[in-house]
């Protein structure tokens, strides 16, 4: 895909300004990189350094003064100011060096730079929509500069990653999904566009903070929320139709019910319910490769019973119904266990998404007494709290199953319920081990056991470029489970001998396009493409994805 235009957008290609506009601009910047020709006609000679540097060579600076960096946080400083400078240099060295990269620029470096986001702030990127915007917020999304968006990340700022209410602080998990979106699957940065409704903030430690940079009032709540919201979401379909809108750490209170009311009539999705779903769901598919147990034969415990855990559940048990069992008899598959214990139908403190999954059963009061008593083959952590898969619970899961898994996807790291090293010292190293935030690898008895990341990134980007390459109308749940299902069967028989149900980061921009070719085709049988999908559908959607690499100019 050329850099400088939008396949099948229609739109002509730009050329790059010229002169210190040229140079400022990080969509046409290359620095040094610029020929003798191009810095005489696009008169910017003298305005740097004499010497030419190739694009491999600038990547080798940058990676000397990101090594040199103290700490994470001052690494994704350093990577957003690349990113603020020359577009094109910072993606071809995320996808260069994802493994590293992907945890500096997302989480769980992301969550601190949320909570520092007033007192790192360099440049003002995305688009901020505020509770004091009502009645203008059509007239406030053209001023975005790109007409051709693609894809939208919207948040609140409500529930960051497991760090609670950031206010305007959450602006940075729009713009690190988007950086994943082009770096991982080469959605173009021009047509992504990063948005956080700035409502307020229910967290008077930062509301108190001279510095915030959002509106200093509690949280919006009821009609008026939805009251923006739904101009928001109006908005778009105005001012940027057919747009992807990806909905981002929203509270569970508001998460489950946008959602309801959104999927069905744009295209629309929420990452923490469904993206979430789909890896867990791969993750478990590829697991029972190495337990030789199919998904009919587990029977899985939740800690945590939010919208991302409920979301999970769902799509397991549509999973096992296409297995051929009804959706009762899959609901006795799935358990969860929130902060009073296990969920049965006995209690009237249940939340309306918690309610499916109660059952006809003995109250329990505790994740311990629930394995103990229940014997799950399956281990799931969506709780946001740190440590509570302790010795006593991984080691009963052990004395269940000859290979328990366990899945600590929590983010960031310090959220997880348990480290890989207890999970895999506890069991003996039987366990099959992934989590939310990246660890990695440990030596148990002489052998080496390499964890998996259950990281969103091996989901949403593909999904999305399947959306976008075949003009989906909708995102529907069977995208997510045919997502799920090309992920696992990505899974290598020697990832799996080393305890890894995932495949490695390195690999993600061809899991990316093998899911958005999958995507795609789905979207066209189930009549949702606005888009002709060739026979060769895979080939379809890497011709559209994004390459970083410097062009001539003249």
């Amino acid at each position: 895909m050329n850099r400088h235009h939008s396949e099948g957008s229609g739109q002509p290609a730009e050329t790059p300004p010229t002169g210190v506009d040229l140079l400022y601009d990080p969509r046409w910047n290359k620095g040094t990189g610029f020929t003798e020709r191009e810095r005489d006609e696009l008169h910017i000679r003298g305005l740097i350094p004499p010497r030419m540097f190739s694009q491999e060579e600038q990547a080798r600076r940058i990676l000397g003064n990101f090594h040199r960096k103290g700490s994470d946080l001052d690494k994704y400083i350093f990577m957003i100011g690349l990113q603020d400078r020359n577009q094109t240099l910072f993606y071809s060295i995320v996808i260069d060096n994802i493994e590293e990269m992907a945890p500096i620029i997302y989480t769980p470096t992301v969550g601190e730079a949320c909570q520092n986001f007033a007192h790192i702030f360099r440049r003002a990127k995305g688009l901020y929509v505020t509770a004091h915007d009502r009645g203008r917020v059509a007239d406030l999304l053209r001023n975005w500069p790109e007409r051709d968006v693609a894809v939208i990340v919207v948040s609140d700022g409500e529930r960051i990653l497991g760090l609670g209410d950031l206010g305007a602080g959450g602006m940075g998990i729009p713009n690190g999904k988007l950086s994943l979106y082009t770096a991982c699957a080469g959605i173009h940065p021009w047509r992504c566009l990063p948005v956080l409704l700035d409502v307020g903030t229910d967290n008077e430690a930062i509301r108190n903070d001279p510095l915030y940079l959002g509106i200093n009032q509690p949280r919006l709540r009821g009609q008026e929320y939805d009251d923006l919201v739904e101009e928001f979401m109006m908005g778009v379909r105005e001012v940027f139709p057919g747009a992807l809108i990806q909905f981002e750490d929203f509270a569970t209170r508001n998460a489950v019910r946008l959602l309801d009311r959104y999927r069905t009539r744009m295209c629309a999705f929420n990452d923490d319910i469904q993206g979430t779903a789909a890896v867990t769901l791969a993750g478990l598919l590829s697991a029972a490769r190495i337990t030789q147990q199919g998904l009919l034969d587990q029977t899985i415990v939740f800690l945590g019973a939010g919208s991302a855990a409920t979301g999970i559940g769902h799509l397991i048990v549509s999973a096992m119904q296409r297995e051929g069992l009804s959706r009762e008899e899959a609901l006795v598959h799935v358990w969860f266990v929130d902060s009073k214990g296990l969920v049965v139908k006995s209690r009237d403190d249940l939340a309306e998404h918690k309610r499916p999954f109660a059952h006809e059963c003995e109250f329990l009061p505790d994740l311990l007494s629930v394995v103990r008593e229940l014997h799950p083959t399956t281990l799931i952590g969506v709780s946001g709290q740190p440590g509570t898969f302790t010795e006593p619970v991984v080691k009963a899961m052990a004395d269940a199953n000859e290979r328990p898994v366990i899945l600590a996807l929590s983010n960031p790291t310090s959220r997880a319920e348990c480290t890989a090293e207890q999970a895999y010292r506890w069991t003996g190293g039987r366990a099959v081990f992934a989590s939310g935030s990246p660890f990695g690898p440990v030596e148990v008895d002489g052998k080496t056991c390499v964890p998996g990341q259950g990281n969103n990134v091996y989901i949403f980007p593909g999904l999305g470029l399947g959306v976008v390459a075949s003009g989906a109308r909708f995102v529907t749940d069977d995208m997510f489970l045919t997502a799920a299902k090309v992920l696992a069967q990505l899974v290598t028989e020697e990832s799996l001998a080393q305890g890894s149900i995932y495949p490695p980061l390195t690999q993600i921009r061809e899991v990316s396009a093998e899911i958005a070719a999958a995507v795609a085709r789905l979207a066209q049988e189930q009549g949702l493409a606005t888009r002709e999908v060739p026979r060769d559908a895979l080939a379809f959607v890497k011709a559209q994805m994004y390459e970083p690499v410097y062009e001539s100019y003249v």
